[in-house]
């Protein structure tokens, strides 16, 4: 088989390929987590799209990776499989570092209700102390207004 006749059928294969499987084979072949703009860069490159090319497929296949199972996002825009982080494991730095921040969101989530209970009470005790205002300002009918 001619050399140049093997690389056509190499180049073909990969533009035939979704950029998603590209992403997979590219992590799996790594072996560890990557930027995101990392894995475009590389899948862009084999491709061979050019630099509008790859600026209008950017969000594609983020979408396409954000939404098949195999990836999973072990941190700021890092990427890898999760075949590599058991479910029932949780000692990776990155993903322990998410459930400490999930931690730090529900303490803040927390934090907000209180404030607004307390809001929400300082608003029922002037609604009330209003209401008695009104009844002292009532008048029966036979009152006359001077």
């Amino acid at each position: 088989m001619c050399p140049n006749l093997s690389d056509n059928l190499a180049v073909e294969r990969v533009r035939e390929t979704a950029m998603v499987d590209l992403a997979y084979d590219l992590l799996k072949q790594k072996g560890e987590a990557m930027l995101y703009r990392d894995i475009m860069d590389e899948v862009s490159s084999m491709k061979g799209f050019t630099k509008e090319e790859a600026e209008h497929y950017i969000a594609q296949l983020y979408t396409e990776i954000n939404i098949d199972g195999r990836f999973v996002c072990v941190g700021r825009n890092l990427w890898g499989l999760r075949e590599w982080y058991p479910t029932d494991q949780a000692t990776d730095s990155a993903v322990a570092a998410n459930v400490k921040e999930d931690d730090e969101y529900h303490d803040l989530d927390e934090e907000l209700f209180d404030e607004e209970e307390e809001e929400l009470g300082e608003i029922e005790n002037t609604e009330d102390e209003f209401a008695m205002d009104e009844e002292e300002n009532e008048f029966d009918d036979g009152d006359e207004v001077i």
